[in-house]
């Protein structure tokens, strides 16, 4: 390559890559890599060949002119749903934390506008009025999103069908897929062991043969195959994140502005049935076994999809291979029961640190007369770790987590069992 040509900016674009560029955009869809910064000007684009001799300059393809709006980046368009829950708000607060944050549009999905308001002023995210019954609006809202992260309800059908319609729309608009990043839980692999024995079988986020013989009517497997086969269709990439127990009271500034629910499920709908009988229960002899994550590493793992895909998205599984387990340990009913006996008898709001099983009557009354507090759910986390996702808290942290709920509860006045949870339930 003589000297003039070394002396313009050049584009190594890799052996039979060849870019046109029309405009001032770029056409096409093979990238190498990252292109560089366009530098103000007369830009000469060259097309060259590497080979194991060398690289040959196969000519001069065209002079361009460029301007500072060519070297400005497109914005990622976010839209989440769930912001203001327990698991979207703590996802919300690391996109809000991200080192590329100044590069994301966020939209976040909020049924008081109130909140809307403080979203947009104190965080710079544009609120989007609304629930999940607002299919129109959460459709017009995915059409403009680059990537969808679904933290709300895990069984809103209809939602998740609009969310996937717009995504559609979008890749037919666009000729990309955008991404969906969902949220299940592995209650989808649970059993009705109702607390009498501890289950063994135990899936693996790898092994897609077994998640494939989850049965139809499992919760939640619905909609998740509902997100899968828009996969296979292939207008949007898709990651299902499954949690298991979640524990620990949530906190960031999401929450500090008072903008989202600090707790979980499982564990607090525990406690408050215990408060409601005075004294520590649990479903059979609580012989059952779960896993669990804290909500940090449950957020995290969120966010290592999110950057796996804008990295490296041939590394990352999605679709039928877009299971992701969230876990880090397992417990056993009867463990976590025994210390939400001692926590409440020490507080006085139990007659008896020792715990003892529902009656019948009172699964029907506290839980809704469901025992799937009893279920066994048994899972792995292969796929997140192989991504880099590093769960830090473990099974002693989650027990070490009941007594500081308990309090948070108490301190509060959120000891009660909500309508909402004994029809979850």
């Amino acid at each position: 390559m003589g000297e003039a040509a070394r002396q313009d900016e050049e584009f190594g674009l890799g052996e039979h890559i060849v870019k046109t560029w029309c405009g001032g955009k770029l056409k096409g869809k093979e990238v190498a890599s990252p292109l560089p910064q366009l530098p103000t000007g007369n830009l000469n684009l060259h097309l060259v060949q590497q080979s194991n001799n060398g690289i040959y300059h196969l000519g001069n393809i065209a002079t361009i002119k460029t301007s500072v709006n060519d070297m400005t980046p497109a914005k990622t368009s976010i839209l989440i749903t769930g912001a203001t829950g327990y698991i979207g708000g703590s996802v919300l607060n690391r996109l809000l934390s991200h080192p590329d944050r100044a590069s994301f549009d966020i939209t976040a999905l909020t049924r008081d506008a109130a909140k809307g308001k403080t979203f947009k002023e104190k965080f710079n995210v544009q609120p989007l009025v609304g629930s999940h019954s607002d299919l129109d609006t959460l459709q017009k809202a995915a059409e403009q999103a680059d990537v969808v992260f679904s933290c709300a309800d895990a069984d809103a059908l209809d939602a998740v069908k609009a969310i996937l319609t717009g995504l559609k729309n979008r890749h037919a608009k666009t000729g990309t897929a955008p991404t969906l990043i969902h949220t299940s839980g592995t209650g989808v692999i649970t059993d009705k062991a109702a607390g009498e024995y501890p289950g063994e079988e135990i899936y693996s986020d790898l092994d897609v043969a077994h998640i494939e013989r989850i049965p139809n009517n499992a919760p939640h497997r619905e909609i998740d195959m509902a997100v899968v086969a828009a996969d296979t269709a292939g207008y949007v990439k898709t990651h299902i994140v499954l949690p298991s127990t979640i524990y620990g009271v949530a906190t960031g500034p999401v929450y500090e502005a008072g903008l989202a629910n600090a707790h979980s499920v499982q564990i607090p709908l525990a406690i408050r049935a215990s408060i409601a009988r005075r004294q520590a229960g649990m479903v059979g002899k609580g012989l059952n076994l779960w896993p669990n994550v804290h909500i940090d590493d449950v957020a995290d793992l969120y966010l290592v999809i999110f950057d796996a895909v804008r990295t490296h998205p041939e590394k990352v599984g999605h679709g039928r291979e877009g299971f992701y387990f969230a876990e880090n340990g397992q417990y056993a009913l009867i463990d976590s029961t025994r210390q939400i006996g001692r926590v409440l008898h020490e507080l006085k709001l139990a007659d008896t640190a020792e715990p003892s099983a529902f009656s019948e009557e009172e699964i029907k009354k506290f839980l809704g007369g469901s025992k799937y507090l009893g279920s066994n759910s048994r899972c792995k986390s292969d796929r997140g770790r192989g991504l880099g996702w590093t769960p830090v808290k473990t099974t002693e942290d989650l027990i070490k987590s009941i007594e500081p709920e308990i309090k948070e509860l108490v301190r509060t006045g959120n000891t009660k069992l909500p309508e909402v949870l004994r029809d979850a339930y």
